[in-house]
């Protein structure tokens, strides 16, 4: 039950985890400090309203769309890895499976004691979906990922067309409540997590999609082996094509322009759509900046960051405690303003950066890492029986 010692592991996987957790934390700051999702404050004043822009084109959409891609390219270099060890299919299966079994539990834990936005039950069920049903299908089947890149180009070209020849008005940026960061009471928050960490979870996972994306991303070994060609059309192309479709977006969240009811809502859709080509744009830059580092001594910042992406779990659950105990009314009562939400997030954010990387330099691993490789690589036939002593 070893690790892939820290010398051996691709820079560019652990480069990208570690910074989708401070657009994790930037989005779920906002959500959670502005009491609705996506996170908008409906009357942006002074720099608030560049702010927005910047925020939904290169953070909301783009979140949960690299998280995803990471948890999908993560199980194939698993798996890959594995099968150069020689360890059989079902005891990879094996593992895989009561990995994300358990986080399929540590999400409940986490969706209903701390924050209802909670991915990580999500994604415990994407995980076993994907070990059983996709993982060990043929080329032909990972085709699918890149028909489902140029449907959504299409699909965001549709959309653009209707939002440009749509009317202009006063209509809000859409958002949902959140109800439970607004709760009065501890108490009260759990009571409305209990139904909205469901949901949410039953939203979340379409992000199966996002994840097939990174599998096919690891079966081409894209980040192993980098093209820096691919890779620089990755970066234009994907960011290019999330601007495109995100900047009406944060236009409209800026209050630079309105829209009227009909076309804020194509508006909503067109900025989602693209955040999956922002976290092509971003994994492709982490792996050119792997490309650049290469072989030469890292930096501190370059080092730190990729230890916080060799413990994201970690690093996750202890965001949700510290949104528990900064935001809300019964607690710090930080809510209510856009700047704040933002220094929260990317404080708490730098501090995880730091303790990983001293977590690095001591030869640690996460908490929340080392319980659930124990957990998953613990199975019933593995349990050694010692007979009964007699008396």
């Amino acid at each position: 039950m070893t690790s892939t010692p820290t010398s051996e592991r691709v820079l560019a996987p652990d480069l990208a985890r570690g910074f989708a957790l401070l657009l994790v934390a930037l989005a779920h700051t906002a959500s959670i400090f502005l009491g609705n999702t996506p996170g908008v404050d409906q009357t942006p004043e002074g720099l608030e309203r560049p702010y927005f822009v910047l925020l939904f084109v290169f953070v909301h959409a783009c979140a949960l769309p690299l998280f995803g891609m990471m948890l999908g390219y993560g199980i194939v270099q698993f798996a890959n890895r594995q099968e150069a060890l020689g360890q059989p299919w079902p005891r990879t299966r094996g593992i895989l499976l009561r990995r994300h079994a358990w986080l399929l539990v540590f999400g409940a834990v986490d969706g209903v004691l701390f924050f209802s936005g909670d991915v990580l039950g999500a994604y415990g069920v994407i995980g076993v979906v994907f070990t059983l049903l996709l993982l060990r299908r043929g080329k032909g089947f990972y085709r699918i990922p890149v028909l489902y890149l140029g449907f959504g180009v299409c699909y965001l070209a549709v959309l653009m067309y209707l939002v440009l020849t749509g009317g202009s008005g006063n209509a809000p940026v859409p958002s949902v409540e959140d109800v439970s960061s607004l709760a009065p009471t501890y108490g009260d928050a759990v009571r409305e997590r209990l139904t909205e960490w469901p949901m949410s979870t039953a939203i979340l996972l379409s992000s199966i999609l996002f994840v097939w994306v990174g599998a096919w991303a690891a079966k081409k070994r894209v980040l192993e082996e980098p093209n820096r060609k691919l890779l620089l059309f990755g970066v234009f192309g994907g960011f290019g094509v999330a601007i495109a479709g995100a900047l009406p977006m944060g236009l409209f969240a800026g209050d630079y322009v309105g829209f009227d009811e009909g076309t804020a809502g194509l508006v909503k859709l067109m900025y989602e759509g693209a955040g999956l080509f922002g976290a092509i744009g971003y994994i492709s830059l982490f792996g050119l900046i792997g490309m650049a580092v290469g072989e030469k001594r890292r930096g501190v910042v370059v080092t730190a960051i990729s230890a916080l992406g060799q413990r994201t779990l970690s690093a996750y659950l202890f965001q949700s405690v510290a949104w528990l105990i900064l935001a809300p009314p019964f607690m710090l009562g930080l809510s209510g303003s856009t700047f704040v939400a933002a220094a929260c997030g990317l404080g708490v954010w730098l501090l995880t950066v730091v303790v990983a990387y001293l977590m690095h330099r001591r030869g640690y691993r996460g908490p929340a890492e080392i319980l659930v490789r124990k957990l998953a690589y613990w199975a019933p036939e593995t349990v050694s029986r010692k007979p009964l002593s007699r008396r």
